[in-house]
């Protein structure tokens, strides 16, 4: 038959059923020249004819079985076996070459083939499946390897082999297109030896066929995808959709050849749709699954469970979106709960076990019979179900299970249901309503003036805030400032920069109030930022300067020395074991370039009286979160608009992106409003399930469940947003003689803002901060009552900083010490006085 088949064996492949009918009724054969004809074979040598009969000249191996133990090839969670692999030869004769790699077969232990006689080719290779294909290209007169390869190519089965073109030498530097055109995979530049046929081989093996062999594996996966009840839908890293299934075509309404290729966000969109995707999308960009349930308004009743899973590819980043929905009849209310719920929960077995058999319940003819008239009016319905699509979030699912609840309940458990639904129902879920005590005016005024916004005390009053102009690098801040030529006295104002107790006014003295740049440069050297960012130190330092150039000096307390405050504790945080175990280098260049920016260009007042006082900022900004929207805007648009100090320029789009929303993030962090909220929300869900988890695993816990809790999504943006918190506020907790200056200078800033209130005729945000009256050791009394101890001691749960809490109660101590000792002295004033009168 021209095939020597010393070891040729029939094999098995499982073909995706897709393909085209086309395909399976082209003959191969029909591609091969006819005999005789144009591009035919020229007859072959004596020897070679000799084959036909199906006989080996005697030097060939006869029928020896090289087998090698069966290896294992994992593909994801799919683990199956390697089969030995298959070799057709394909050579004009039986030369040197083709011995050569009839001896590397053996000696890697695979199944081979000769074939010496074209006709032969596809009969073998039909028969046998072959993973390599080694066809002689180096005589095209006599063999036309091109056209034998793509007849070879025409067949359905050889989607997954791999074809090998032996050239000859003088041939190496020629262009390889015309072989890639007719399907070859690789090019092999003639070398009989067996080691270099040995290691080809071995390539191949490892490379090539191990890669088809994984491809082939994937048609049983597309098998059970097309198969599958659920509507599945695959999308790529930019929302493009790129596979979905019959029943997602049934579910939507659309034939896949309209959805294939078109981006998510240029769908038929309703209002509801693009809060949908935007909500969907801070969710996954996180590599976070997202579940939610979309209800139908289009009169058909029927609702969809959804589950969006990142899926991770090469560079551990996000590759494809996979979306599976399942349907529900939603025949009556108690069902939609119960669906919403199971949806996120496990699977149980034997949950039938407790289900209410009663008429209601699910019937699995009607469910059929719902699912056949949905396919039936899909082209018709489907479109008002695309549009009419609403997210429903975990907290309506309790309300709605709640109100079940209420429907067969007795009127005082229906009364008590009715006040947690009230409460549910509000928007500030972790924030506490404070009732300050009778007679604490400072307490009052702290709560006011720094937790409410621009729409709980607003003025009639217009007032545009005197603001400078934003400042550019002068000439002579633009000195050669580096790590390595810093003033002396500077250095050794920052030689303890890694100790808690630093001064940061003494580095302020030193570098005549611009400490930020310098010990910024020191920092961001110690955490290897710019090696992060690929950005050289001038650029760096020239950022810094930029940065600082943009924090008032004039004010008391919000200035670069509070910047560099800030940074200092963020760094001494970002060295601490368990901030290290969570957070990577991404979240430390945020943490620190945040902790730079988080106040800048800050007009020294609060975001009250901007509001009170008609700032075009808080018009910009619609009263929320003003100052902290100002300051992280602010820093992106100084970083962009000069090259030379774009510390992102060499950053890569996506881990820009990353990095900008961690940097942002962090700064709206620091708004007082939400402080209660972010601290409950790291309490229960960072430092009770940690405890939790130690607890149950005893003194040593699992590191990798430990691991795995502190560095998901949600619980990392947690930290982060707790540790520049406590840095903004960690004043309290500083030594003694600092948190006794920084209390005189924020004292000092609300004491210039209650008058130029009362000069402008504006609300005062903060009355008991009256220079004349207002008592500085009852405003930190309160401010560490309030503010700072839960928030710490939640910290120091988390981080273990004992040295901070020890800090925080003697400075505590101290102030409560001045404050009864002014009660003390004024009692007795007020007796000297009252004897006096007598």
């Amino acid at each position: 038959m021209g095939c020597a088949s010393s070891m040729c064996s029939s094999g098995t492949q499982t073909v995706y059923p897709g393909a085209r009918e086309a395909e399976d009724a082209q003959d191969p054969a029909a591609l091969l020249p006819p005999p005789g004809g144009p591009g035919a074979l020229l007859p072959l040598e004596p020897e070679a004819l000799a084959t036909t009969s199906g006989a080996l000249p005697a030097d060939l191996p006869q029928h020896r079985d090289c087998k090698r133990p069966t290896s294992h090839v994992q593909f994801g969670p799919m683990r199956f076996h390697a089969d030995q692999l298959q070799v057709l030869l394909v050579f004009v004769k039986d030369d040197s070459q083709c011995k050569g790699f009839r001896k590397a077969c053996e000696k890697a232990g695979f199944k081979y083939t000769v074939a010496l006689e074209v006709q032969a080719v596809l009969t073998c290779f039909l028969a046998a499946n072959h993973d390599i294909i080694i066809i002689d290209h180096r005589n095209p007169q006599q063999l036309d390897a091109l056209t034998l390869c793509r007849s070879i190519r025409a067949t359905q089965v050889s989607e997954n082999t791999v074809i090998v073109g032996v050239v000859r030498r003088r041939d190496g530097e020629e262009s390889v297109m015309p072989l890639i055109s007719a399907g070859f995979t690789r090019r092999y530049v003639e070398n009989p030896s067996l080691q270099a046929c040995y290691v080809e081989l071995l390539q191949l093996e490892f490379g090539e066929v191990r890669s088809q062999l994984k491809l082939r594996a994937c048609n049983s996966v597309f098998t059970a995808l097309e198969k599958s009840h659920d509507a599945i839908k695959i999308t790529s890293e930019d929302n493009y959709i790129q596979y979905v299934n019959p029943a997602f075509e049934t579910t939507v309404g659309y034939a896949s050849g309209e959805l294939l290729g078109k981006e998510l966000a240029k769908m038929p969109l309703n209002e509801k749709k693009a809060d949908l995707f935007s909500t969907i999308n801070s969710c996954t960009k996180m590599g976070k699954e997202w579940q939610g349930v979309y209800h139908s308004k289009s009169g058909d009743n029927v609702s969809q469970n959804v589950k969006i899973i990142p899926v991770i590819g090469q560079g551990g980043k996000i590759r494809h979106y996979v979306s599976i929905i399942r349907m529900s009849s939603g025949n009556s209310k108690a069902e939609k709960i119960m669906d919403s719920v199971h949806s996120d929960a496990p699977t149980d077995n034997q949950s039938g076990k407790h289900k209410d058999k009663r008429k209601s319940s699910l019937d699995v003819r009607s469910v059929a019979s719902r699912a056949s008239e949905v396919a039936s009016q899909r082209r018709h319905s489907s479109l008002a179900r695309i549009h009419s699509m609403t997210i429903e979030a975990p907290i309506t699912k309790v309300i709605n299970i709640i109100s079940a609840a209420q429907e067969n309940s007795s009127m005082p458990v229906m009364e008590a249901l009715d006040r947690v639904l009230e409460i549910l129902r509000t928007s500030e879920l972790y924030s506490p309503q404070f009732e300050a005590k009778e007679g604490d005016p400072h307490t009052k005024d702290l709560i006011g003036g720094l937790m409410s916004d621009g729409f709980r005390r607003l003025s009639g009053n217009e007032y545009t805030l005197s603001t400078k102009n934003l400042h550019q690098i002068s000439g002579s801040l633009l000195t050669s400032e580096s790590l390595h030529n810093i003033p002396p006295r500077v250095a050794e104002a920052m030689e303890n920069d890694d100790n808690w107790d630093f001064n940061v006014f003494e580095l302020e003295t030193a570098t005549q109030k611009r400490p930020l740049t310098f010990l910024g440069l020191k920092i961001f050297a110690r955490f290897g930022v710019c090696e992060f960012l690929k950005c050289s130190e001038t650029t760096l330092r020239l950022w810094l300067q930029t940065m600082e150039a943009n924090y008032h000096s004039s004010n008391p307390y919000h200035n670069s020395t509070h910047a560099a405050d800030v940074l200092h504790a963020t760094a001494y945080f970002l060295c601490q074991e368990r901030i290290k175990q969570a957070l990577d280098s991404v979240d430390q260049a945020a943490a620190l370039i945040a902790a730079a920016v988080h106040d800048l260009d800050h007009p020294g007042r609060t975001n009250l009286f901007l509001c009170n006082a008609g700032s075009p900022l808080a018009v910009l900004y619609n009263d929320c979160a003003v100052l902290e929207s100002h300051h992280a805007a602010l820093a992106f648009q100084l970083t962009a608009k000069e090259d030379k100090s774009n510390i992102f320029k060499n950053v890569e789009r996506n881990d820009y992106r990353t990095l900008r929303q961690a940097i942002i993030d962090m700064v709206l962090a620091t708004e007082m409003t939400r402080h209660f909220e972010h601290i409950n929300k790291f309490v229960n869900s960072v430092v009770k399930p940690l405890a939790e988890l130690e607890e149950s695993e005893g003194s040593e816990p699992n590191p990798c469940d430990v691991d795995t809790m502190l560095r998901s999504p949600e619980n990392r943006t947690l930290i982060k947003r707790m540790m520049i918190k406590c840095a903004d506020v960690s004043n309290p907790c500083r030594p003694l003689e600092q948190c006794i200056e920084w209390a005189a200078r924020i004292s000092e800033e609300y004491f210039s803002q209650t008058e130029e209130e009362e000069k402008l005729d504006l609300p005062v945000a903060m009355p008991a901060f009256d220079r004349n009256t207002c008592s500085i050791p009852k405003s930190q009394i309160s401010f560490i009552d309030y503010f700072v101890t839960d928030m710490y001691h939640a910290w120091d749960d988390f981080v273990d900083l004992q040295e901070l809490l020890q800090h925080l109660d003697n400075n505590f101590k101290y102030w409560k010490g001045l404050d009864e000792m002014k009660h003390l002295w004024n009692q007795n004033r007020e007796g000297s006085c009252l004897k006096l009168d007598l």
